[in-house]
């Protein structure tokens, strides 16, 4: 859909450069596309997953978090980050 609108042209450049977006319009969508992302996650989160604290206690792998456990090496430590936005290259 073609629409004109008026976007601050400073938070603009700041979304280019912290997205790395090449295009405005495609800052546009990253930006509209994370803000679809956190409030759907607020959705998930607000709904407790339907597990009781303790059994999200339970379900949570202490192997998973560096700070917890980092004696254990993670696979996807070594894994090059994608830059935001963009799927990770194979």
């Amino acid at each position: 859909m073609k629409m004109t609108m008026h976007i601050d042209e400073d938070v603009l450049d700041r979304v280019m450069k912290i997205t790395g977006a090449k295009t405005k319009r495609a800052a546009v969508e990253l930006a509209l596309n994370e803000m679809a992302r956190r409030h759907k996650l607020k959705e998930l989160f607000s709904a407790g997953l339907g597990l009781s604290p303790e059994e999200l206690k339970n379900a949570f792998d202490p192997a998973s978090d560096p700070t917890l456990a980092p004696e254990e090496p993670l696979q996807n430590v070594a894994e090059d980050k994608a830059p935001y936005g963009q799927p990770r290259s194979t």
